[in-house]
């Protein structure tokens, strides 16, 4: 059974509600405002488009965001988000599910904006939901960063806080005034279909899947397992030595590698 993401019957559906400048507020196919933001390609890089899906209590205000957005408009125009239930956008989070809806908006304008060529960038949880919408509605190209294999997974001291933080209320108390983010009640129901079970509808999207040997959330059997999911020659991986996690840790020669990959599979026209 599909979750709720996965039967929305009307996932083509986008909008942008308002529009000022770089900055705008899309409408999700479920009706959850998402605020965006477009920095535009630079000169003779104007067919791709990268859109950055941030982790979990990330936001399009957060340093590292910022950061990482910045860096990678180097290589394609950038379109950064907040998911639901972070920063400015609506809704309250569902940690991986309907984020999908999230992430396909900010897709869909990015075409919208005249981009023939779109990749997605995801970090942590944004890497699970890279995985998942590429399986569900299809991109041109996919780099899923920090992502967990597996649902569920409490092998590791900070998955244990996480999990304590979006299944107790006093831990959604915590997430909402300590870490901003505002944490759905309800539990998933149906589960969503998880990252390993999405790569293998991956292909034939190019697929990119990195992770440090310092990470501290998720081991190294989460990234192998997705490589070995993907089948022969159908995602590459690095493994990346003293990486530890998401866009909090990633080095600038990490996003200029990422982008050199992304466009040595989309030269600029």
């Amino acid at each position: 059974m599909d979750s709720p993401a996965e039967s929305d019957d009307s996932l083509s559906r986008v909008s942008v509600v308002t529009s000022s400048g770089r900055r705008a507020v899309l409408l999700t196919s479920d009706r959850v405002p998402v605020e965006a933001e477009h920095i535009p390609a630079p000169a003779g890089s104007g067919r791709l488009a990268i859109v950055v899906a941030h982790g979990f209590t990330g936001a399009l205000e957060r340093p590292a965001l910022r950061r990482a957005a910045g860096r990678l408009a180097a290589y394609g125009g950038v379109v950064a988000f907040s998911f639901r239930g972070h920063g400015g956008s609506g809704g309250r989070s569902t940690v991986g599910d309907r984020e999908v809806l999230d992430l396909d908006a900010a897709v869909r304008w990015a075409r919208q904006l005249g981009y023939p060529d779109v990749a997605t960038v995801g970090f942590s949880m944004g890497g699970s939901v890279v995985l998942r919408h590429a399986a569900l509605f299809g991109v041109d190209a996919v780099v899923s960063v920090s992502s967990p294999a597996r649902w569920y997974y409490r092998g590791t001291p900070p998955m244990r806080r996480l999990h304590w933080v979006v299944t107790r209320p006093v831990g959604r108390l915590v997430s909402r005034y300590g870490l901003h983010t505002r944490v759905h009640t309800r539990d998933w129901d149906p589960v969503p279909l998880s990252p390993v079970q999405a790569v293998p509808l991956i292909p034939p999207a190019p697929l990119l899947i990195v992770h440090g040997d310092r990470d501290a959330y998720f081991p190294l059997d989460h990234p192998r397992s997705l490589a070995e999911a993907a089948g022969p020659g159908g995602a590459e991986l690095w493994i990346e030595a003293g990486f530890g996690h998401a866009e909090n840790a990633a080095a600038p020669e990490l996003l200029d590698r990422i982008g050199t990959w992304l466009t040595a599979r989309f030269p600029a026209s």
